[in-house]
C-alpha cells in the first residue's frame, strides 16, 4: 500500500480545446480518474462498498500544455492524514521529458453511502493511503 499512485493519459481529439491544448476540464477529469483508480486499487472491498468521496475544493496551477497525441504521466500523492471528513490529494502531471505541466491539490470528503452524509474518515480506511512512517522518528 502506498500514498502514491501513477498512471498515463493520452490527449485524444475530444480533449483538445479551441487553443489546440488539453482543456482545463480534462485535467480535472484526469485528477478524478487518478483518485478513483488509487481508491479502487488500495481500499478494501468493504470500504469501497460502504464509502464514497466528493470533491469540496480544487487548486490548480497550469505550467504547460499538451497537444493531441501527447502522453502525460499523472501522479496523485497523499501527503498528510485526514482532517475529519476531509482528505487532501496532491497531483502532478509530467510530459515525456519529466517537466511538470500541471500541479494541483484537491480536497475530498468521505460520504457514507447508506446515509448520504459526510463522515469522519475512519483510521482503518485512511491507513493504506498514508505516507510511510519515518523510521528515524
Amino acid at each position: 500500500m502506498t500514498n502514491r499512485f501513477t498512471t498515463t493519459f493520452t490527449a485524444l481529439p475530444e480533449h483538445i480545446d479551441e487553443n489546440g491544448h488539453v482543456n482545463n476540464t480534462v485535467w480535472v477529469r484526469w485528477m478524478e480518474e487518478l483518485s478513483v483508480a488509487h481508491w479502487n486499487a488500495q481500499a478494501l472491498p468493504e470500504h469501497r462498498d460502504r464509502y464514497a468521496w466528493v470533491v469540496t475544493r480544487h487548486e490548480i496551477d497550469y505550467r504547460g500544455n499538451v497537444t493531441q497525441g501527447a502522453q502525460v504521466t499523472g501522479e496523485t500523492i497523499i501527503k498528510d492524514g485526514p482532517r475529519g471528513a476531509r482528505f487532501d490529494r496532491h497531483y502532478e502531471f509530467r510530459n515525456a521529458d519529466g517537466k511538470v505541466l500541471v500541479r494541483a491539490k484537491s480536497t475530498w470528503a468521505m460520504v457514507d453511502k447508506e446515509s448520504g452524509r459526510l463522515m469522519r474518515v475512519p483510521a482503518e480506511v485512511a491507513r493504506p493511503f498514508l505516507p510511510p512512517e519515518d523510521p528515524s522518528a
